[in-house]
């Protein structure tokens, strides 16, 4: 692989809150630069352009950001605004591309799809990193100072990722289109960063 260029690479990456997701993102990121150095990774990451949103004072960062408050799910329209927008102003075709924080939802999947058929993009990867309600519940409250714990907000996080994440992940799972590899995000970095190369490169 050292002597042929890659291929352009597509990674969708889901995963339940703490489970140290964003370590995999960037060694992922790491591997594809160190086998590729000449293609560009666009790394699309949700969440932190939705913070960088709900400060700003627009009707709809202001709507969005009560939505936040409360611990419930954005509607899927503001969701994939989020990344599609991005996709439409600066694809090229030549780049790799990384998901990371979506879908979150099954229709908000079934529009990923649609993106993926429209640029043409082969052989697409989902990694679900998947670690148990419990162990991401414990990580969430141990991340956050204890002060700012809201526990009915942690369940309701937790509860609308089985109601609305789940069968988004089950959409990728069941079609044939997708690598889709699952992870116990349980396990030591080194050992999910083996698995989930070996997996998605072997």
């Amino acid at each position: 692989m050292h002597n042929q260029a890659m291929e352009p690479q597509t990674f969708i990456f889901i995963r339940r809150s703490g489970c140290g997701k964003g370590t995999q993102v960037e060694l992922l990121q790491e591997h594809i630069k160190k086998q590729d150095n000449k293609r560009y990774i666009f790394y699309i990451e949700t969440g932190e352009r939705f913070r960088q949103f709900i400060k700003e004072h627009s009707l709809s960062s202001r709507l969005a950001a009560e939505i936040y408050k409360t611990g419930n799910r954005q509607p899927d329209f503001i969701a994939v605004w989020m990344w599609s927008h991005l996709l439409v102003e600066r694809m090229t075709g030549e780049e790799h591309v990384i998901f990371d924080g979506t879908p979150r939802s099954p229709q908000e999947a079934q529009i990923i799809d649609t993106a993926i058929d429209f640029y043409g993009r082969q052989r697409p990867q989902v990694i679900y990193l998947n670690i148990s309600r419990e162990t991401s519940k414990a990580r969430m409250i141990a991340r956050r100072r204890m002060d700012d714990v809201n526990a009915e907000e942690v369940e309701r996080g937790l509860n609308w990722f089985e109601s609305d994440v789940l069968p988004a992940v089950e959409y990728f799972r069941k079609h044939p289109k997708y690598n889709f590899i699952e992870l116990d995000g349980s396990q030591p970095v080194e050992a999910v960063q083996q698995e989930l190369l070996s997996k998605a490169f072997g």
